[in-house]
């Protein structure tokens, strides 16, 4: 007995369980999903499963039920066509949108047990209609109920048809926190709908192409030279620019997502947060007054100015992307920027700390050597920082 329990207390066995699970999902581009003659809607449930009646439940952004007040009635119109396929839980549910709507854990709680009263189960649909801040709330919902419910994702601005919406994250915002909970759970499938567009105002329209200016810098030299080229037709919100804007961006992102070897963000580097440390800081500091696509656009000019300054990026480039972004119609600085502690300190550098706390790991923020071109590095410099929103302040006021 004493040898058996020698051995129980000296022997190590380790089992190591090892398996990899494929994602798969269609980014569908449409216009008018539901008109009864459009089988983009049917294709996307069915996809897995072809011959079965497909449930689902949806739920709409407010600021679309409002510019779209038909679109509760088309929804309900294409069931109704197509009863034989797929059928409503329940009446579509509106639900007010923006950021504020991921600060709220009431609702989610009730939406997660609306799931279980309406009996929506894994092979049952969400559907969400709406902006990224709405896509993230419903994502997460779907997400953390039965450990993952199938989720369809119809983005209705630019910023989520080519970005966030075609991802694959969800989150909440708790203590204070931007996105603190969520998980990263692939959507079935994503349908942009370009009619949807059309329901955006001036600001919203153009606070999503911030973020195409920003996969092209880090990524995409031909796809930056082309938005400058299309600049005044994006500007004026043309929808072959614009329908070209979100088709080339999603792209990118998507095949950041798939080949960038860290879809889920295990390690420290976010090549697709360029331009972000400052930007989601900016947003928190103005209590979310200044858009994200507008924080976004202005991390933007801040980071492609601090390279250039540390000699990464050949003078110049700073001024073609700045030009560019107030081209499409962005301000390049806000009085927030020389907000300060009460140690004196800027505010906004505590992103830097934010951003890395965020994964944990060693602070890697993503800068460029070249239009096209993104680089990793692990620190930055302060007192650079702060010559780059100098020289931003500067040139603002000049203008």
């Amino acid at each position: 007995m004493g040898d058996l329990e020698s051995q129980l207390q000296t022997n190590t066995d380790v089992y190591m369980q090892q398996f990899s699970v494929p994602y798969a999902y269609p980014v569908y581009f449409t216009r008018n999903m539901f008109a009864t003659d459009n089988e983009i809607f049917l294709q996307a449930l069915s996809r897995l499963e072809a011959n079965r009646r497909h449930r689902f439940v949806a739920f709409i952004d407010e600021g679309v039920a409002s510019a779209l007040p038909a679109l509760v009635d088309d929804i309900t119109s294409y069931v109704q066509a197509n009863a034989e396929m797929i059928s409503l839980a329940a009446a579509p549910e509106i639900i007010l949108g923006g950021e504020n709507v991921k600060n709220d854990p009431d609702l989610v709680a009730r939406l997660q047990k609306k799931m279980l009263d309406l009996g929506i189960d894994r092979h049952s649909f969400v559907v969400a209609i709406g902006g990224g801040a709405f896509l993230d709330m419903i994502g997460y919902v779907a997400a953390t109920t039965h450990r993952g419910l199938r989720m369809i994702r119809v983005p209705t601005t630019v910023l989520a048809q080519n970005d966030s919406g075609v991802g694959v994250k969800t989150g909440i915002n708790a203590w204070g926190s931007k996105n603190l909970l969520g998980s990263f759970a692939p959507p079935f499938a994503v349908i942009n709908d370009s009619a949807y567009l059309a329901t955006l105002n001036e600001r919203d329209r153009r606070a999503g192409m911030a973020e195409a200016v920003k996969v092209a810098l880090i990524r995409d030299g031909g796809f930056f030279a082309a938005l400058e080229a299309n600049a005044d037709a994006l500007a004026a919100f043309d929808p072959t620019a614009v329908n070209h804007l979100i088709r080339r961006c999603a792209e990118l992102h998507m095949h950041q997502i798939a080949h960038g070897g860290d879809p889920f963000e295990a390690g420290s580097a976010r090549p697709l947060d360029y331009g972000h440390w400052a930007a989601h800081k900016l947003e928190s500091m103005t209590d979310h007054g200044v858009r994200h696509g507008e924080a976004v656009a202005i991390g933007l000019a801040l980071d492609t100015r601090y390279s250039v300054a540390k000699g990464l990026l050949a003078p110049g480039n700073e001024e073609r992307v700045c030009v560019l972004l107030e081209k499409l119609g962005f301000e390049l600085w806000h009085p927030a920027l020389e907000m300060r502690n009460g140690d004196d300190s800027l505010t906004v550098l505590a992103g830097l700390r934010e951003f890395r706390e965020h994964l944990g790991g060693e602070l890697t923020i993503t800068l460029l050597t070249g239009i096209g071109t993104g680089h990793e590095v692990n620190e930055m410099d302060e007192a650079v920082i702060l010559d780059s929103l100098a020289w931003l302040k500067s040139r603002a006021t000049l203008r």
